[in-house]
């Protein structure tokens, strides 16, 4: 029994020493998103609009029509607004792993 709790002790130390961070995977690479919602006629924030990156990630304006985004995988993602009458807003958009993307959209009135 003695012999077998040694083996399993030597084995566990060989494998996390073989585990550096260096011959481990990175991690999946983030990157923030933020921007504003503005009405395309008077320049105004828009209050309340629904921003959804990918399907997935949703944030609603504030007062100001700023919205953000903390972790969004970086690559290519899809960006729709919407707010109660307004027409929707939808375009792809890239994600660089070194710089947050910085979005302006205006919404027109249908």
């Amino acid at each position: 029994m003695t012999r077998a709790r040694l083996l399993s002790a030597v084995f566990a130390v060989v494998a996390l020493a073989a585990c550096n961070d260096s011959a481990l995977p990175p991690g999946g690479t983030y990157n923030a998103v933020q921007g504003v919602v503005l009405d395309a006629a008077t320049s105004q924030p828009i209050s309340g609009a629904t921003v959804t990156i990918d399907t997935v990630l949703t944030a609603t304006t504030d007062a100001q029509g700023k919205f953000s985004f903390a972790q969004v995988p970086v690559g290519d993602v899809d960006v729709v607004i919407t707010a109660t009458g307004y027409k929707e807003y939808s375009a792809p958009a890239r994600l660089e792993p070194d710089k947050p993307l910085s979005l302006s959209v205006s919404l027109a009135k249908p």
